[in-house]
């Protein structure tokens, strides 16, 4: 069932138009010119995306040879998504904290909530320091003790035995002898296979599995938005099995709209892929808020330029011509939000649905 409904969609892409009217800012979808803008300048800010041209027998004609897609490899992924999950029982271990004079009134004190406070810690961090082992006492006694005694108990008035006094001479060539005759020193002991120390048990325990993500980002031309595609690696560099890549996805999101697909690029490749029938609608919501934000402040920054202006024009002298220059009364409108920044806001959202695997690296910006 699964592969038919592939070849049904894979026909539906094909048999879709491809946009080319800009539209990205009334209903969030972009064409594939703007795609590859917005790649261009996702690279350029971030080198750790690249495009790629991917296998050539499946190269869409409405892209450039090589800018098919783009990917970043080695993302890290430091815990499951399940660690994340907020149940009951949290919401029971609730605590308020107060910050600041518990005898200030109003605003002074801040109060804040903690959650997953009955949770434990599984790995040794800043917040769960674990069992710190005695420190021995530096002024407890030493096998230099018996060194110091013996040197208190010495006269300085005694003559020594002159006899007693070695040869530095003879200490020295019997030195050099010692160096030059080959030594070789014993073989260490063999150490019984699959076995392991106690002090090995727990350097390992305290070892932190990190699972890492190649991500891709193609063009969906059905539904004319970006497309998320992720491969999962454990720390041994072992493809992830389907379940194991389910676990470092939101439950509401593994296995709806998160799913394992073929590949569009590839001949063979499967991939766990984030369905994009919402993409279009969610990032017209999220450059809504980005474009006004966008405006104020272009519209704050003209305002500032134009009082400079102004400033200038009632000391600039007039012309040869005896009119006087005036600015001009029509202001232009704002840009507003560019399409470049479209995949810097398409991977905030992503990463709401991989909120464990760090796909979002544009916290810069």
């Amino acid at each position: 069932m699964h592969a038919i409904q592939q070849q049904y969609w894979a026909v539906r892409d094909y048999l879709s138009p491809v946009l080319k009217e800009s539209k990205f800012k009334e209903h969030g979808r972009i064409t594939p010119e703007e795609f590859v803008a917005a790649g261009d300048f996702l690279s350029y800010k971030f080198p750790v995306w690249s495009w790629e041209a991917g296998d050539a027998s499946k190269a869409r004609d409405y892209l450039p040879a090589a800018k098919q897609y783009m990917v970043t490899r080695g993302v890290p992924c430091l815990r499951r998504a399940t660690s994340l999950a907020y149940t009951d029982a949290d919401e029971d271990a609730e605590r308020l904290l107060s910050f600041g004079d518990s005898s200030a009134t109003g605003n002074e004190a801040d109060e804040w909530v903690e959650t997953h406070a009955g949770r434990r810690a599984n790995v040794d961090s800043a917040t769960n320091p674990g069992v710190i082992d005695d420190i021995p006492d530096l002024d407890g006694p030493h096998e230099d003790d018996g060194i110091s005694a013996a040197a208190a108990n010495l006269s300085l008035t005694e003559t020594p035995n002159l006899d007693d006094i070695p040869d530095m001479e003879e200490d020295l060539e019997e030195g050099d002898d010692a160096a030059a005759a080959p030594s070789r020193p014993p073989p260490p002991p063999r150490k019984p296979a699959n076995t392991t120390t106690k002090k090995e048990e727990a350097t390992n325990a305290n070892l932190l599995s990190v699972r890492t993500y190649d991500v891709m980002i193609t063009y969906d031309k059905y539904y004319q938005t970006p497309r998320i595609w992720l491969l999962g690696y454990d720390e041994n560099g072992t493809p992830l099995v389907p379940e194991q890549i389910f676990q470092d996805v939101t439950a509401e999101h593994a296995f709806k709209t998160v799913t394992i697909e073929a590949f569009p690029h590839s001949t063979s490749l499967q991939a766990a892929s984030v369905h994009p029938c919402k993409h279009a609608s969610v990032m017209r919501k999220l450059i809504e808020r980005m474009n006004a934000g966008v405006v104020e402040e272009q519209k704050a920054q003209r305002k500032a330029g134009a009082k400079d202006s102004k400033k200038k024009w009632l000391f600039k002298r007039s012309g040869g011509s005896g009119k006087d220059d005036k600015p001009t009364g029509e202001e232009e409108e704002v840009e507003g939000m560019r399409v470049d920044f479209y995949l810097v806001v398409f991977l905030k959202f992503i990463a709401s649905i991989v909120p464990t695997i760090e796909v979002d690296s544009t916290t810069a910006l």
